[in-house]
């Protein structure tokens, strides 16, 4: 079951938050329901709903972009356990407890299979859904994620989780401790990141979104402060686990053993908008063998982040959903 928690018109669709009984709680989810004619398929039936993934210090605000590019398909983001407006949700977290939230969510607002797309950790999360809830994945789309990472140049293989991250993530991850004096502040922040030198409405929204209040502590009474609404703890517990948890290795296998149809999207800019990117074109290159259901394309110009938020990313996102 599913509370409404708001509701407003976004053009081509008509968008709402629900909350989703989760382990523990309330999974906070949006939804955007088409205003336009339903799309459908050959044969009369409505094409199935959308589930869009998030990455690890994001939020279902991630993904507007892409919802408004699919006119007539409901499109369905949650706020992954600890991040967004489930931030509150306790654990355990890991790529198991996410996939299992997710199965939830599909159940609850999808009306069958989906078509599941996840961005960056959402990619894992993505494809251990698919694995341990078959049934209700129609087709996987993994954006510049969900395949393993390799370690950043400088990085020793006995690097804890929390050296990765914040070799991989930077300023995405420091942010996660700091206070901000106000929203302003915030979005300043962020449009200092060399990925988002196209600031875009689609930006500002997803920035505002993740500054959240909270009580200021240190003996200050009725103060609060405004700092990102992503657990820190979450992200750490879920980073040991995409790097040395059980579930991503064993729906890794699955999917080679099976043959899994997967549909990768390849950003050549990094999280800084470095080239080269998270994934080099020689590591989807290699796993392009190892799982025999893999396409893989890159999606020219884009970043880690743009890929979901800006042109061409858009269309290549939109094109892969269709099939």
């Amino acid at each position: 079951m599913s509370m409404v928690d708001q509701v407003e018109a976004t053009g081509s669709h008509t968008y709402a938050t629900h909350d989703v009984v989760v382990a523990g709680g309330r999974l906070r989810v949006g939804v955007w329901e088409p205003t336009a004619p339903v799309a459908t398929g050959p044969d009369g039936t409505p094409l199935p709903a959308v589930v869009l993934v998030h990455g690890i210090t994001a939020s279902h605000r991630a993904w507007p972009a892409i919802a408004a590019a699919l006119p007539g398909r409901r499109v369905i983001a949650p706020d992954l356990r600890g991040r967004g407006r489930s931030n509150g949700l306790p654990g355990p977290y890991g790529m198991a407890a996410h996939a299992d939230d997710v199965a939830a969510v599909v159940r609850a607002l999808a009306e069958g299979p989906a078509v599941v797309v996840g961005h960056s950790m959402g990619g894992f999360v993505s494809l251990v859904l698919t694995h341990r809830h078959p049934d209700l994945v129609e087709r996987l789309v993994l954006v510049d994620g969900g395949l393993p990472i390799p370690l950043p140049p400088g990085v020793p293989d006995g690097a804890t989780p929390e050296e990765l991250v914040r070799a991989l993530l930077g300023p995405a991850i420091e942010r996660l401790t700091q206070t901000f004096p106000s929203a302003e502040a915030y979005r300043e922040f962020w449009r200092a990141h060399p990925a988002f030198a196209e600031w875009n409405p689609v930006v500002e929204q997803y920035v505002d979104y993740d500054l959240a209040e909270y009580p200021a502590g240190d003996g200050v009474v009725g103060g609060t402060v405004l700092r990102p609404a992503t657990s820190p703890d979450a992200v750490a517990a879920d980073s040991a686990d995409s790097a040395r948890g059980d579930a991503l290795p064993a729906a890794l296998a699955w999917a080679a053993e099976t043959g899994l149809p997967i549909t990768f999207l390849r950003a050549p800019r990094g999280l800084l908008d470095q080239p080269g990117g998270m994934y080099p074109a020689g590591t989807v290159a290699e796993w392009s063998v190892r799982l025999p259901g893999l396409t893989a394309s890159e999606v020219p110009g884009v970043n880690h982040y743009t890929i979901i938020m800006a042109e061409p990313g858009i269309s290549a996102v939109r094109a892969a959903v269709r099939g």
